[in-house]
């Protein structure tokens, strides 16, 4: 098994390859991608970045490590040489040689895994690919690869923590936003491991420290030497590799695929997680129980001033029309797809 850390030849402010790329989505619609000024979304077929075309690996991992710096994790990063101050995440892959027997000259398949958990020997490694669904298995150029990767910016959007990344934030907005990130990777942000069920009982009877965060029910939990998943109860086996999360405390423990948001219910992309109300959530859930979420350029809105409409927030200057962009305060609208619209285009719509 090989481990990389994942970091190309690339300068950071290199345009991604797949820029103008046609939505694979909405296909004959859509002529290539056309950023929005401030939606994130194809002008032309309204349809997210990511259905067009994903960031490049440099992109993902300096994105991963900037939300892992400054936090009691920024040692799964490194820092990045010519650019002061930044760091990039340290993405193990995992390449599998197998030999092929049959034919007269021997020949050999690789698999190459775009990412799997830090620190397991090629066995555990593969016990924990095998024990998550085949179709989210990162094996490069498959879906389950697509799939991770879409998956990151969907559950840790880069502009939740990143504010040089968000458009139109105040002074005022920019501070609350870098105390609520900062607040967030003392309390909530973690990275979750992964061992067998006994090797988790053995770190708690190590290190008492991290006893202590579960009240002291940790090493009696381990006495019983029966193993259960948080998520689903069921029993966990002695000898299969299980998640187990810092901020959760190390007597409890998941199956890999139970390993879960509580709101989404998609599986915790890298990892990576953010504890609150005795629960796991994704990057995206946890910002939005703590502050409202815009509807229209989906970034966390700090201000007091934003508007309700049913259960969607809105910055005041957002809640615009998607056909037209025209301001619908005060105006008549028809909802589509959660997207406002104003009459015109409403009925325009209709029409085709």
């Amino acid at each position: 098994m090989e481990l990389s850390s994942g970091i190309q030849k690339m300068s950071v402010g290199q345009q991604p390859a797949g820029k103008g790329a046609s939505c694979k989505r909405s296909k004959a619609n859509c002529s290539g991608f056309q950023p929005h000024s401030w939606r994130k979304q194809c002008e032309s077929c309204q349809c997210p970045r990511e259905d067009h075309f994903l960031p490049s690996d440099l992109e993902e991992d300096c994105r991963i490590g900037h939300l892992l710096s400054d936090s009691r994790y920024s040692g799964l990063t490194a820092r990045m040489k010519g650019v002061e101050g930044a760091r990039v995440y340290k993405r193990n892959r995992m390449i599998i040689t197998n030999p092929i027997t049959s034919g007269k000259d021997p020949t050999f398949l690789t698999v190459t895994y775009e990412w799997a958990p830090p620190g397991l020997n090629q066995k555990l490694a593969m016990q924990y690919m095998e024990l998550i669904p085949k179709n989210m298995q990162p094996v490069a150029g498959t879906e389950g690869a697509r799939y991770r990767r879409v998956q990151l910016l969907r559950q840790l959007p880069p502009y939740d923590h990143n504010p040089d990344l968000c458009q139109g934030l105040s002074e005022l907005d920019r501070t609350a936003m870098q105390d609520f990130v900062k607040r967030y990777k003392e309390q909530a942000l973690g990275v979750a491991e992964v061992a067998l069920p006994c090797s988790a009982k053995q770190q708690v009877e190590k290190d008492g420290s991290k006893s202590k965060e579960t009240n002291g029910t940790a090493k009696e939990a381990f006495e019983k030497n029966e193993y259960f998943c948080e998520m689903c109860q069921q029993p966990l086996s002695r000898d299969a590799p299980a998640v187990y999360a810092e901020r959760a405390g190390f007597d409890k423990q998941w199956h890999p695929a139970c390993f879960m948001c509580c709101q989404c219910r998609e599986p915790l992309v890298n990892l990576i997680y953010f504890w609150k109300n005795k629960s796991l959530w994704c990057g995206r859930h946890y910002c939005e129980s703590e502050r409202p979420r815009c509807a229209g350029c989906d970034q966390i809105i700090f201000s007091e001033d934003y508007e309700q409409v049913d259960s969607s927030y809105w910055h005041p200057h957002h809640f615009s029309c998607t056909g037209c962009d025209q301001t619908l305060t005060g105006k008549p609208y028809t909802l589509e797809k959660s997207q406002p619209l104003c009459d015109p285009c409403s009925h325009s719509k209709g029409a085709h």
